[in-house]
């Protein structure tokens, strides 16, 4: 695994089970019968008695799983984000988050790309759920290594977690000697013309957009916050202080995600101009991801020109 391999994280999430399953002999998995979606039939074939096929009955998975973690153990369970955080919303409130128990949620083909599995398998709202759940921790890792790294750092967590992968193929940034902390956002550029923040897939979009506008004589700080809860407040003001504009980018409805974060944090402590790109407050459509991307300014070459409009506002500021 070297930069600029394109792996989806949904490959590497089934890679890590297998990776950490000896150093974990009390981890479960738990499946609602997409094991080959979600990339946990590795798991299945390798250690069948530690692995529960659920069938197409999300809320009743998190009440089993739950009901392990009282005996012990400590449970991943997996399926698409759009039947977690909505379909099984209710036993993950109560059952998990109200007990603090070590469930741990693999949100499989987070945000838009579902391939072409349609509108309605879309989840651009599940980061706005699960943030504002009480005990919830939520990562979304920005590569293929990050997203084994927080596999493993999910295991090491006391409480629940939510875990959002993607089905898509995203380039490698990361070296495979990296490791997340959670509630630390990771610095990947320097710059004090403009900060951007994002976060999961789109940080890799952001980490070109940086290249492009380090030749157009901008220097653009690039925030990767891998971890949305616990937030990296520090990381948001300094950003704010030291850079005057901040862009958010995010996979997700420009509602209650990263942008809602970056300006919870900014209001109360540091304010600055803030433009948040992500899906504005419509339902997703089916269609090419990169193209929809594009057309909402979630690509590179939309998240230069969104910053570019951000400095002309700065300017007319200052």
């Amino acid at each position: 695994m070297n930069k600029g391999d394109m792996i989806a994280h949904r490959n590497a999430f089934g890679q890590a089970l297998l990776d950490i399953a000896d150093a974990y002999p009390q981890m479960l998995v738990f499946d609602a019968d997409v094991c080959a979606s979600t990339q946990t039939l590795g798991f299945k074939k390798a250690h069948p008695d530690r692995f529960y096929e659920m069938g197409i009955a999300e809320a009743n998975m998190i009440g089993a799983a739950a009901g392990m973690a009282l005996c012990g153990y400590t449970p991943w369970v997996s399926t698409f984000a759009v039947f977690l955080a909505k379909r099984a919303l209710d036993q993950i409130r109560i059952c998990v988050a109200h007990a603090n128990l070590p469930v741990k949620l693999n949100a499989s083909y987070g945000g838009l790309p579902t391939g072409r599995a349609g509108a309605t398998h879309s989840s651009v709202e599940d980061i706005a759920v699960m943030r504002a759940m009480p005990n919830m921790t939520v990562l979304t890792p920005a590569d293929a290594v990050e997203t084994i790294a927080m596999t493993d750092l999910a295991m090491r967590i006391p409480g629940p977690v939510y875990l959002r992968t993607v089905r898509c193929e995203v380039p490698v940034i990361f070296d495979r000697s990296w490791r997340p902390v959670a509630g630390q956002a990771a610095q990947l550029a320097d710059g004090d013309d403009v900060a951007i923040c994002s976060e999961g897939m789109m940080t890799p979009n952001a980490l070109a957009a940086t290249e492009k506008l380090a030749r157009l004589g901008i220097r653009a700080r690039l925030l990767h916050y891998g971890t949305i809860k616990p937030f990296d407040t520090d990381a948001a003001i300094k950003a704010s202080r030291e850079c005057g504009a901040i862009l958010t980018v995010e996979n997700h409805s420009v509602i209650g995600g990263l942008g809602g974060a970056v300006c919870e944090a900014l209001a109360e402590h540091a304010p600055c101009l803030v433009k948040r790109v992500g899906f504005p407050d419509v339902f997703m459509e089916s269609g090419d991801d990169n193209e929809i991307f594009a057309r909402f300014g979630m690509d590179a070459d939309g998240i230069v020109k969104q910053v570019q409009d951000l400095l002309a506002r700065k300017r007319l500021r200052n």
